[in-house]
């Protein structure tokens, strides 16, 4: 395994991280009708939003602000709890609501997010503005990419994956010259450019960006007068400045090496935006080796400390098949397994799986009380939902569907606190 010296060559207090975190998530569906898409248990214990202010927190940036606007109640209520930073040493990590600060109107893109928010900006006075998303899955050490940002004397910086063109079709592609300075920006074209010296691979945003202040304060200045701007930052933002001659570069995330990974687990980032892709990177963690590894004591995934009980597995009568056991799972804190059979399933704190019954391939919130005798296969449960004796979810997906959602990949969705009959 190969370590990375970091040379850091700019001083961590002069850096602020702005994390998006506004969106709707309407493609999670039932999973995001009481809830932001990044306050969505991942995990068994964790939230969405774990992730990235893990990343940034290990990375030694601790000046957070997390622009919220849809349904952010739970959200607000996590990072007041959880995430509390010394404000001896000017750390913080805070939320800050839509405002209507600039005008009678809610946040109408990523970058007028960031434009009514500015206040945020020149208060603090940062020589650097990280501007990151909420709701990926991944590890980085962001010390590199803003060494790299520093070494090329770049104006903006995009971190990007090399995915195949094939894939890239439903991503934002930076087209850039071999010195990874950006050319141009493509939005879910059918032709994607090649990534150079790779024909077979196509750069994919992950709208992940670092500016120097003033560059982004007048592009941000700009884009509000634009009219017919979408007012994001891939689509408006990044154009406008390769536009203009800035110093706009690509930072590849496949060169980003995280303390204590496996070469392997480097290019992990998952897009969790709908229901099969979120099932999916739940699954991944329950592999034997997971490319996204929770058990890394040098990069851990943070997030509230809980009180509940250790997880607690009950019976062994194998002559009548009334054994609790898990196989190939995450069970958190509070659990009890109780003479029923879990296998490669996630289960979130305090959850009761009775006897006889059986749950393959599914992801439990907290709360879920599985009866006795009852099946569940591929399926989501949110939160305080209590499955009778004898229900079978995800076997029979015809009649799944006039009762609850169903994703295109067969994955059953039980909305939070839903009453099976």
């Amino acid at each position: 395994m190969r370590e990375t010296k970091l040379r850091a060559p700019f001083e961590t207090s002069s850096v602020l991280v702005m994390i998006l975190a506004g969106g709707e998530g309407r493609r999670l569906g039932p999973l995001t009708s009481d809830r932001a898409k990044p306050a969505v248990p991942f995990g068994g214990r964790y939230r969405i939003i774990d992730i990235v202010l893990s990343n940034f927190v290990n990375s030694g940036l601790h000046k957070i602000k997390i622009l919220t606007q849809y349904k952010s109640a739970s959200l607000d209520e996590h990072i007041a709890r959880a995430w509390r930073l010394s404000p001896m040493l000017d750390n913080f990590i805070e939320t800050i609501p839509a405002q209507q600060r600039t005008g009678k109107s809610w946040f109408k893109g990523s970058a007028d997010a960031v434009y009514q928010t500015q206040h945020v900006i020149t208060d603090e006075s940062p020589t650097h503005v990280c501007i990151f998303g909420g709701d990926h899955v991944y590890k980085m050490d962001m010390r590199q990419m803003l060494d790299e940002h520093l070494e090329r004397n770049a104006e903006v910086t995009v971190a990007a994956i090399p995915v195949p063109r094939k894939e890239a079709r439903e991503f934002g592609v930076i087209e850039a010259d071999a010195s990874g300075r950006i050319i141009a920006f493509h939005e879910k074209v059918a032709d994607p450019p090649p990534m150079p010296g790779h024909p077979d691979l196509a750069l994919a945003s992950m709208g992940n960006y670092i500016f120097n202040t003033g560059n982004l304060l007048n592009a941000l200045e700009q884009d509000a007068k634009n009219e017919q701007s979408a007012h994001d930052f891939g689509r408006d933002i990044i154009p406008y400045m390769v536009r203009n001659g800035k110093r706009a570069f690509v930072y590849d995330f496949q060169t980003n090496r995280v303390p204590g990974e496996d070469e392997g687990s480097n290019a992990y980032w998952r897009d969790i935006g709908t229901i099969d892709a979120y099932w999916a990177a739940q699954m991944d963690l329950i592999s034997v080796q997971p490319a996204f590894n929770l058990y890394n004591q040098r990069w851990p995934i943070r997030t509230a400390m809980a009180h509940d009980p250790p997880a607690k597995f009950v019976f062994r009568d194998e002559w009548n098949a009334r054994v609790g056991i898990a196989t190939e799972s995450l069970v958190s804190l509070g659990c009890i397994i109780s003479g029923g059979r879990i296998h490669r399933s996630v289960l979130s704190n305090r959850c009761r799986v009775n006897s006889f019954s059986h749950v393959e391939e599914s992801v439990l919130f907290e709360n879920v009380v599985i009866g006795r005798h009852a099946k569940i296969r591929r399926a989501i449960i949110d939160k305080d939902v209590e499955v009778p004796s004898g229900a079978e979810i995800g076997y029979n997906l015809e009649e799944d569907r006039k009762r609850w959602y169903v994703s295109e990949g067969g994955i059953v969705v039980i909305p939070k606190r839903a009453k099976i009959g």
